[in-house]
């Protein structure tokens, strides 16, 4: 789904929320700002769920999954020097 956004200040869209919303559920996501900055999405429903069921797998898919999804690096063994403990004195 591509939906084009309509920008609604925070004073109106504070104004006018059953409109924001009828305007979310009928054209898709609508941008609010603040001051000019860009600070919240409205997006109906049936949109965000589907967002959050692509956007992270679950623990279960990323534990059965055939590769890692992340490398980590590993640094060689001796790399480091060790620090000479104090003396006790």
């Amino acid at each position: 789904m591509n939906f084009a956004m309509n920008s609604w200040p925070v004073q109106d869209a504070k104004a006018r929320f059953s409109e924001l919303l009828d305007t979310c559920m009928k054209s898709g996501p609508q941008l609010v700002t603040k001051r000019g900055a860009e600070m919240a999405v409205l997006v109906p429903v049936r949109e965000w769920k589907r967002l959050q069921s692509v956007g992270k797998p679950s623990l279960k898919e990323l534990l059965l999954a055939p590769a890692s999804r992340a490398e980590i690096p590993i640094p060689k063994r001796g790399q480091f020097k060790r620090r000479q403990p104090r003396s006790l004195d």
